[in-house]
């Protein structure tokens, strides 16, 4: 599970964001976004639930082991998994009418549209018949599977963030320990890097570009202290902590040298590639979430690295992270809504299952049970992330109507400002906001 590119929902016309048209070109037939909980299948009931995700390759063969565990209770049901589904794929299958049962999405910055369009059908009525316990989820990955109070998904595992650093390079550098504090992370960015005579960067202690591998305003937000609204607006020019993310990562960019920086970046490798930056010695420490361990012990054994929590503006704050995931959702138009609400609360609270679905896939379990569990596998790295998980400092996506709109604006904001086009951050904060104001005013929601 990993945040992959984000691609707004569309209806017919292009560029027509999903939330606003929907529900009225969905073909909804069946089940529907009916308040009242469809009935659960019996065990001799015999049926199939289709199951559509975006996961591929070795994770698709996991996640399919997972769902099987589902017959143990249900051994009639056939379940049938297609992968490599993205949000796209979903909102179109909704429109045609060929819709799966359950969707499986890695787009978190979506649940907006997806619960203000009926896109995805309301859970109430499941949880409340079924005395569904919430508290067994943390708050912030309870706030990122709902809307304005409609809940319409389920997590299915989670990701947390956090600093991964190259013990070799900081050693080199003089650095014992890894970095609480944003001043000692640009003090370690700086010891850390190394120049060629001509200026080119060999090995960057920190990469500051916004936008580029997990540098994303989401990600980095908790550890600014950053608040994305306040009483129903964007706060990014009254959040302080937005202008010190910016700043932060501009004094790290007059340092590196922008033109150098952008020959340096030009030249790394795919984030989900052997030839990953922090894979080959190219950049000491970065943010990143918990499946990068299993990346790097498969494609990087020679790599010596450490985990910690990312460090953030206050002291105080330290062990502050954010947390993302998969969800889950009934969308509109399911055949077998009350089948696939089983087989989502299955996924959502069974132990065993979510355990053995975080030891083969290296992400973080998503409920207290789970992350407690003694057959869970925590090795020193991994260790950093079921910390974070169980705190209390965890901090979920910002959620809006107009899905990953918002965050767009900030990252297209923040790559501006970066590269020095941008003479006055406060104003250029306040039109952001303005911007981002104007589209969920438009959405409706």
């Amino acid at each position: 599970m990993r945040e992959h590119t984000r691609a707004a929902l569309l209806c017919v016309a292009a560029g027509m964001v999903a939330a606003l048209t929907l529900t009225a070109c969905a073909a909804g037939k069946g089940g529907g976004a009916s308040s009242d909980a469809a009935a659960a299948p019996g065990k001799d009931d015999k049926l199939t639930l289709t199951v559509w995700s975006n996961y591929s390759d070795r994770e698709l063969v996991e996640v399919t082991k997972a769902l099987k565990t589902f017959n143990e209770k249900f051994p009639n049901i056939e379940i049938k998994h297609e992968g490599s589904q993205d949000d796209d794929k979903i909102t179109a299958g909704i429109r045609s009418g060929n819709t799966p049962d359950v969707a499986l999405s890695f787009t978190t910055d979506n649940i907006g549209q997806f619960c203000s369009s009926g896109a995805f059908q309301p859970l109430k009525s499941y949880i409340e018949r079924d005395k569904v316990d919430l508290n067994q989820i943390s708050p912030a990955v309870q706030e990122y599977t709902e809307y304005k109070g409609n809940r319409c998904a389920m997590p299915m595992l989670t990701d947390v963030y956090a600093m991964y650093f190259n013990k070799d390079k900081l050693a080199e550098a003089g650095i014992t320990a890894p970095p609480k504090t944003l001043d000692e992370l640009y003090d370690a960015a700086v010891k850390a890097t190394k120049k060629a005579p001509n200026g080119d960067i060999e090995v960057a202690g920190y990469l500051p570009t916004m936008g580029f591998y997990a540098n994303r305003p989401t990600i980095l937000a908790p550890s600014f202290g950053a608040e994305w609204e306040k009483d129903g607006k964007s706060s990014l020019a009254s959040s302080p902590g937005f202008s010190e993310m910016l700043k932060f990562q501009k004094k790290l960019v007059d340092f590196y040298g922008y033109d150098a920086l952008e020959r340096f970046r030009a030249g790394l490798g795919q984030e989900y590639s052997a030839d990953h930056a922090f894979h080959q010695g190219k950049i000491a420490m970065m943010i990143d979430g918990e499946y990068r361990t299993a990346f790097l012990k498969a494609q990087a054994p020679q790599i010596k690295f450490g985990t910690a929590p990312f460090p953030t503006l206050k002291p105080a704050d330290h062990g502050t992270a954010f947390t993302t995931g998969t969800i889950m959702g009934i969308p509109k138009g399911a055949k077998n809504p009350g089948a696939a609400w089983e087989l989502i609360k299955h996924l959502s609270f069974d132990t065993d299952t979510i355990v053995d679905l975080s030891n083969a896939i290296k992400n973080v379990p998503s409920t207290k049970a789970a992350l407690e569990s003694p057959k869970l596998e925590v090795d020193e790295q991994f260790k950093t992330f079921i910390d974070l998980a169980r705190s209390d400092k965890l901090k979920g996506n910002p959620v809006t109507p107009v899905g990953d709109a918002h965050i767009k604006a900030v990252t297209d904001f923040s790559v501006s400002y970066l590269s020095g086009k941008v003479p006055d951050l406060a104003a250029g904060l306040k039109e952001v906001d303005k911007n981002i104001d104007d589209q969920i005013a438009k959405s409706g929601k």
